[in-house]
């Protein structure tokens, strides 16, 4: 059997097994495109004055047998040279901090000279070799060299320790994989395919089989989580994927992905997944502080955190939160560090959006610039992805930002203090031609310019800081202005720029992008196939044009399993959320409707509203009106903790004492990814269609689509709106057991343009007044409570 060719560059090699030292939070300069331009300059510079034996960018490579794979190192000598009978190889690296600072070469640089030394060596049966490491100073262009002469049995022996501390990784990976594929070889779908899980779990295997992208409009309670996973974990039986990403933007969504891997291990999967928890949830810290001065984890990280992986990774498949705790704090590593490292080596990843799309805190290991690899993406609630794919690819800055830095900068940095006060003149002669709202612009003119040249001073002085105090007071803008310049390289078609005087009194420039399909196809292009799947995804081909560039994506519309009979859903035809209607009479019918539906049954409901305002006027006038003993109330808060939005949902207790009314918001936290079944809740009364309060943005977004062709009202405020309308109606009804009302109060829902975005298992929709609305549930009720007798019988 012919041997698997493993292929790694001598950068990622020595840097993977050689690295260590302290974690820290700076970490800037290597991303910074100035210091990259200068550097590239310098090198070539460096080059040039070398004289004619001077051999630049010389590509090496070398095999390396082992008795299961065939590792293959290559890269590119910055310079070979010689003098007289003897060989150097040159190593150049630029770097903004004082060369009276190195006393000797940086561990990992010298290492890849090292690596180039041996494969020269022996590629021409060396005895010896010299090692040159060339330092340059990125702004005053001094250069400080480090020279060695190493034998052949040395650099032998130090490259095969080298490539052996490898092998290990690899060699147990290949073992592993080959090992998780012969579990999934006779795997089943773990339980009895409810109606339309068969034709879901068909159409991923297929739209993976066919390296394509596919949309599932799927209704709650069909098990959309265990339909997606189990035909994405058995197509890499077959060679399609290696990794599998599940991506959600809610943590109780990532449990239930948690659970699904489990399930499937218990019925014979071997199978490594983890969860990528945010590093404020996991740090050991009272404060979250990667400076190794403050935190014990940071101090030393790089030196025992290969060994934490290695054990962690070979002893386990499952990797929960406790787990990686326990072995962080057995290593004195970090957990959320250690977590990104495990993650290279895992089959399965469950994480947020914004560890494969966000620019700033994507998966570099995965996705940075020109890595592709075997990945499929599962994306669970794709709908709420426009949003924060438009929050991910937008960027502003804001003149009084600028102004604040400036003033604290000027002790430090006369240099960065005018360059600053450039910006600002320029931000200024933005804002008095800008009215008192906002202003589109056609770009954003020369600031990008100007932001670049202060980003390269920040760079500098970053690098050997003046003092802590400097560090944390600049450190922040540091980051705003490196998003604004990331951004702005992306800006073309999809965005529009525009200035606004905000409500807090800044001045913002923002580059907001206004369609994230092309920026999120160029991610979910590093991969082979793309599930988008939700309970709300309607209308499919607006989503289709937000999420994806590609015109042959394929789409499923899932059918409810659901019985129609067990869902009283009814439309109150004499009321609205209208700005123009608000007032005391609209209210007061609201809260009578709130009031009649919990008469008709004893139980939990949930009352949501377009905004925390209605909220408070309608519980109002319910609180003085229409409570009753036996009806408890709560309402969503404004801002509430982990523990609170806990507590909150405890209160949904099944069949209490008493009627408990939730009072919420659409869009919010109790609005989508809760799981309330049974009797914890038996009704939902929606208030208002749910549309984006108006605003500057908002009506940037609707001209927009305008001038696109599209409806651009659609685009900016009924699909947003109906999103979260279903998403709020999907709270009850989430199981075949489950029997419940919906309320939908709000007469447009009547009209056409909304009737057409209801689901299909809406389609037993009946209108209702104040007048009729008790009849219409005590029938409901009534009909329910016979066939639950029935099937008692």
């Amino acid at each position: 059997m012919e041997k698997p060719i493993i292929r790694i560059s001598v950068r990622n090699l020595v840097e993977f097994i050689l690295r260590s030292g302290d974690l820290t939070s700076g970490g800037t300069t290597a991303a910074d495109k100035e210091a990259m331009l200068k550097g590239s300059r310098l090198h070539r510079k460096i080059q040039k004055q070398m004289g004619s034996t001077y051999q630049a960018e010389v590509p090496l490579k070398k095999e390396s047998e082992y008795e299961d794979l065939i590792l293959y190192v290559e890269g590119r000598a910055d310079g070979i040279f010689s003098e007289g009978e003897t060989i150097c190889i040159d190593e150049i690296k630029g770097i903004y901090r004082s060369l009276d600072s190195l006393e000797k070469p940086v561990e990992v640089h010298r290492a890849q000279a090292l690596c180039y030394g041996w494969i020269y060596m022996e590629m021409h049966e060396l005895e010896s070799i010299d090692i040159q490491m060339t330092y340059g100073q990125l702004d005053t262009e001094e250069i400080r060299r480090f020279r060695e002469t190493l034998t052949r049995e040395e650099l032998e022996n130090w490259y095969q320790e080298l490539t052996d501390s490898y092998h290990k990784w690899i060699s147990y990976q290949l073992a592993w994989r080959k090992q998780r594929n012969e579990s999934m070889k006779n795997l089943e779908f773990p339980f009895s395919y409810r109606k339309g899980q068969k034709e879901m779990v068909a159409g991923i295997y297929h739209a993976i089989a066919e390296e394509e992208q596919i949309f599932i409009q799927a209704p709650t309670g069909i098990g959309k989580t265990m339909s997606a996973i189990f035909p994405a974990v058995r197509s890499m039986e077959n060679g399609k994927g290696e990794t599998l990403f599940y991506l959600t933007a809610r943590t109780i969504t990532r449990t239930v992905a948690e659970d699904a891997f489990a399930i499937l291990r218990k019925n014979g999967l071997h199978f490594k997944s983890i969860t990528i928890t945010a590093k404020e949830k996991l740090c050991f810290c009272d404060e979250m502080d990667c400076d190794p001065q403050k935190c014990p984890y940071a101090k030393g990280h790089y030196d025992r955190v290969n060994d934490a992986v290695y054990e962690l990774w070979t002893e386990t498949e499952n990797f929960d939160r406790e787990t990686i705790l326990g072995q962080a704090e057995k290593y004195r590593v970090c957990p959320f560090e250690m977590t990104l490292d495990l993650a290279i080596w895992m089959d399965g990843i469950v994480c947020d959006y914004n560890y494969v799309f966000d620019p700033n805190v994507c998966l570099k290991r995965f996705f940075g610039e020109n890595i592709k690899g075997n990945y499929i993406f599962l994306i669970d609630e794709a709908h709420n992805l426009v949003e924060r794919g438009r929050e991910m690819y937008s960027a502003a800055i804001s003149k009084e930002e600028m102004e604040d830095v400036r003033k604290f900068v000027r002790p430090y940095s006369s240099r960065l203090y005018r360059m600053l006060g450039k910006a600002i003149r320029q931000m200024d002669a933005v804002q008095k031609e800008c009215s008192l709202t906002g202003k589109v612009l056609e770009n954003a003119g020369t600031l990008p310019i100007t932001l670049l040249g202060i980003q390269g001073e920040m760079d500098k002085l970053l690098e050997e800081p003046p003092s802590q105090e400097f560090r944390d007071g600049i450190l922040d803008f540091y980051f705003v202005v490196r998003d604004f310049l990331n951004i702005s390289e992306l800006t073309d078609e999809n965005y529009v720029t525009y200035v606004l005087n905000g409500e807090d009194g800044k001045f913002r420039m923002k580059l907001f992008c206004v369609n994230p399909a092309a920026n999120l196809q160029k991610c979910l292009d590093r991969g082979i196939s793309t599930v988008f799947f939700s309970a709300t995804l309607l209308p499919l081909p607006y989503y289709r044009k937000m999420l994806s560039t590609r015109n042959e994506n394929f789409g499923m519309y899932v059918n409810s399993p659901f019985e129609e009979k067990k869902r009283c859903l009814l439309l109150c035809r004499d009321v609205s959320s209208k700005y123009t209607r608000r007032g005391y009479e609209e209210y007061h019918r609201i809260a009578e409707y709130i009031a009649r539906m919990s008469w008709q049954k004893k139980g939990n409901y949930m009352i949501f509203f377009p905004s925390y305002k209605l909220l408070e006027d309608v519980f109002k006038v319910y609180q003085e009106e229409f409570s009753a003993d036996w009806v408890d109330c709560i309402c969503q808060q404004a801002s509430m903790n982990e523990r609170e939005r806990e507590e909150f949902l405890q209160e949904f207790q099944a069949q209490g004492e008493k009627t408990l009314l939730g009072f919420c918001v659409m869009g919010g936290i109790f609005s989508e990814g809760i799981d309330l079944i049974g009797d914890r809740l038996i009704g939902v009364a929606v208030i208002g269609t749910g549309i984006p309060q108006i605003g500057f943005e908002r009506e940037v977004l609707k001209d927009y689509y305008d001038q696109k062709g599209e409806s651009g009202f659609d685009y900016a405020y009924r699909y947003p709106g109906m999103n979260k309308v279903l998403q709020a109606a999907g709270r009850v009804i989430r199981t075949r057991e489950d029997t419940g009302v919906i309320l939908l109060m709000d007469e447009r829902f009547w009209n056409r343009e909304y009737r057409a975005l209801f689901p299909k298992e809406w389609s037993s929709v009946k209108t209702c007044t104040i007048g009729t609305i008790e009849k219409s549930l005590h029938e409901f009720w009534k009909q329910t409570a016979i066939e639950d007798e029935n099937k008692s019988v």
